[in-house]
């Protein structure tokens, strides 16, 4: 489906992909990515209007540069796409960056949320899964072609398993551009920049921003094996809402693709308990 534009109140045009009818959700991607993460999970989603931003700086939307790559500044741009397309509520998805976006928004401006669902992200986040991050955030991949980086990956990504060749090679397309210079990021490298003084900055206590979600229905999907949300924080959010749709997802480090079964199950519960 083709993108649309919207513009923001800084001007910035902004892509969004917006598809089917039912309940509104917004799935909201990782750091690099685009609303192409939610492509595998798109045909497991029944009476469902999902939109699909591209934050600032990524994919179809401009670059604003680094100073404006900041989750305050993306959860307003979420706020504003659904006042730009009428929505009074919607239930969100968030992948990594994009669940510390939804619980931003849960703390800034809840009445808006139907419920939150967490794709192996947390209120506290370990510091090997960042520093892995930095490793390969606003740099483009010394492989030259899509299919030379589809046959690394299984070896750059520790910790999945059971992962087709076919898998691999949608997700170089979907995170990268080839031409006759090799392979390009599909956003700016500025973004580098912007992690940097994240990464680098102070430590900030995220967990009011999880309790902020208190009475909206939760689902936390984890990779059994990510380096980003530890156990020990996750036992944590499941203790603090028992009543949290939590599953586990085997042989999937960071990030689980969300068309795994116990992700579609998961998802498929929240769905119904946002519908009642």
């Amino acid at each position: 489906m083709s993108q649309s534009h919207f513009t923001a109140a800084d001007g910035a045009r902004l892509a969004y992909r917006d598809e089917g009818a039912g309940m509104p959700v917004i799935g909201l991607a990782g750091l690099t990515r685009t609303g192409a993460d939610f492509d595998y999970l798109a045909p497991h989603l029944v009476d469902v209007r999902l939109i699909r931003p591209d934050y600032r700086g990524r994919g179809g939307s401009d670059w604003t540069g680094a100073a404006s790559y900041t989750v305050p500044q993306e959860a307003r741009d979420v706020v504003a796409l659904m006042d730009h397309l009428g929505l009074e509520k919607a239930a969100i998805i968030g992948t990594s960056r994009g669940g510390l976006v939804g619980m931003l928004i849960a703390a800034t401006a809840k009445p808006r949320l139907l419920g939150l669902c967490l794709n192996d992200v947390g209120p506290e986040i370990e510091r090997a899964g960042l520093e892995r991050i930095f490793d390969y955030v606003g740099r483009n991949p010394r492989a030259r072609t899509y299919d030379e980086l589809a046959a690394r990956l299984p070896d750059l990504m520790p910790g999945f398993a059971n992962v087709p060749p076919s898998r691999w090679a949608e997700e170089v397309r979907h995170h990268y551009i080839e031409d006759a210079s090799g392979l390009r990021l599909t956003y700016d490298p500025a973004l580098r920049a912007a992690f940097l003084a994240a990464f680098e900055g102070p430590e900030v206590d995220l967990w009011p921003l999880f309790d902020a979600c208190a009475g909206l229905p939760l689902c936390l999907i984890r990779g059994a094996n990510s380096d980003l949300l530890g156990r020990k924080a996750t036992a944590r959010m499941r203790a603090e809402r028992p009543d949290m749709v939590f599953a586990e997802v085997p042989d999937r480090a960071h990030i689980p693709f969300l068309d795994e079964p116990e992700a579609v199950a998961a998802i498929r519960t929240w769905l119904g308990a946002l519908r009642g």
